[in-house]
């Protein structure tokens, strides 16, 4: 009976990884259309700063909606509201086209993938508890979300390399978090059947997707020669 949990929690771990790789593979395919069809300019155009403002506000309720609602919907529910979850972000991020070269990206693309893969198996591997730090890790994004805002109204020379630095090594920390998070969520909620175990590995898939993507975001910065 052991082995049986043992080899389901691998089975849905794995999963859950796989449910976050498609949503970073629609990001990118809607990010790439968005760009190539010129849709993202069309609606930058047609609806200007309300827009992106929408975008966003829809985005954060989507998430917000999964985070705290996941385990009342039903497990094709809460894929469906992340996969539309990953699309809009992807719509929202064919404005780096209009920044970026695309050697950058692809540099950028790959050296988070890489950076992302280090450090969730070491969340797996290690030892060391990364879940006692949850608290100081909220604490830093708030900070971290704060200073960024008000970067956009005040701008400070090389503030915003050390932000984007900062905010790398706080999405660092919070991966490593989200895959030990992602493990005893698991073990949480196995007892409460597969349908459950399905509607929390999407939850899951989400924290580790929002983790690359704010990486991702974070080194352009850092490396991106801009056009």
């Amino acid at each position: 009976m052991t082995y049986n949990y043992e080899e389901a929690r691998r089975v849905s771990v794995t999963k859950v990884y796989g449910e976050m790789t498609i949503g970073i593979l629609v990001t990118a395919v809607v990010a790439v259309l968005g760009q190539i069809t010129g849709a993202y300019y069309s609606f930058l155009m047609a609806t200007g700063m309300v827009g992106l403002i929408g975008l966003c506000v829809v985005q954060i309720a989507l998430a917000v909606v999964l985070g705290m609602r996941v385990t009342k919907m039903k497990s094709a529910t809460a894929r469906v509201m992340f996969y539309v979850y990953a699309a809009l972000m992807g719509f929202t991020l064919s404005s780096i086209f209009m920044v970026y070269d695309l050697g950058s990206i692809g540099v950028a693309l790959g050296v988070t993938a890489a950076f992302f893969f280090a450090l969730t198996m070491f969340g797996m591997t290690t030892k060391f508890n990364m879940l006692k730090a949850g608290p100081i890790l909220m604490i830093g994004l708030i900070v971290l979300i704060i200073s960024q805002i008000v970067l956009a109204f005040v701008q400070v020379d090389g503030m915003t390399k050390i932000v984007c630095a900062i905010g790398l090594i706080l999405f660092a920390g919070m991966t490593i978090y989200d895959a030990q998070s992602t493990r005893a969520l698991l073990t949480e909620y196995e007892a409460q059947g597969p349908e459950m175990v399905k509607k929390i590995s999407i939850l899951c898939a989400l924290n580790l997707y929002l983790d690359f993507v704010n990486m991702f975001l974070y080194i352009l910065q850092l490396l991106g020669n801009r056009d």
